[in-house]
């Protein structure tokens, strides 16, 4: 059986929990799922509440930085660089070894934005997947060609915004 490929994109929030929510199905069903997340800060309290999912679900953030890639230096954007290239390689391996049945690589659009990874990049990224393993993958800015790569493709947008006290 073929693994799909979906995509989850755009400017609204949602694309990471509804990623999320497909990996806890998932690993609620007894499949191996694992995040690899990247351009989000170091550390939050929703990290520290699913590592109870662990080992079903496992999440792995390279990234050192307690503000987003973008409040960077260009000092500590070259050292976050080099962890990212570390997360690609290990999303790399994930791929190469059909570690897990769903692969979930969260804002890797984002790495295509800030020019740490070409389209070419990407593509070759995606052609390493293991036949078998379900990919999902998330950004702001869809690249080009997505659409006709990815099985399932979704786009999220604000309509009206306004912030639950819950997540704040």
């Amino acid at each position: 059986m073929d693994g799909s490929i979906q995509v989850y994109y755009g400017d609204g929030r949602g694309k990471t929990t509804a990623a999320l929510g497909l990996g806890i199905r998932a690993a609620g069903v007894g499949k191996q799922v694992i995040m690899v997340q990247f351009l989000k800060r170091k550390h939050s309290d929703t990290l520290d509440f699913l590592k109870k999912l662990e080992p079903e679900l496992q999440i792995f953030r390279f990234e050192k930085a307690a503000c987003g890639y973008s409040d960077l230096s260009p000092e500590e954007r070259q050292e976050q660089f080099y962890n990212i290239k570390n997360a690609l390689g290990y999303a790399k391996k994930v791929m190469d070894t059909g570690q897990c049945d769903l692969l979930i690589l969260d804002e890797i659009f984002g790495l295509i934005d800030y020019d740490i990874i070409s389209l070419e990049d990407l593509n070759n990224l995606i052609a390493a997947k293991n036949d078998s393993m379900d990919l999902i993958l998330t950004g702001r800015n869809l690249p080009e060609g997505m659409m006709e790569i990815a099985d399932c493709v979704y786009s999220i947008h604000t309509e009206k915004e306004q912030s639950p006290e819950i997540l704040e």
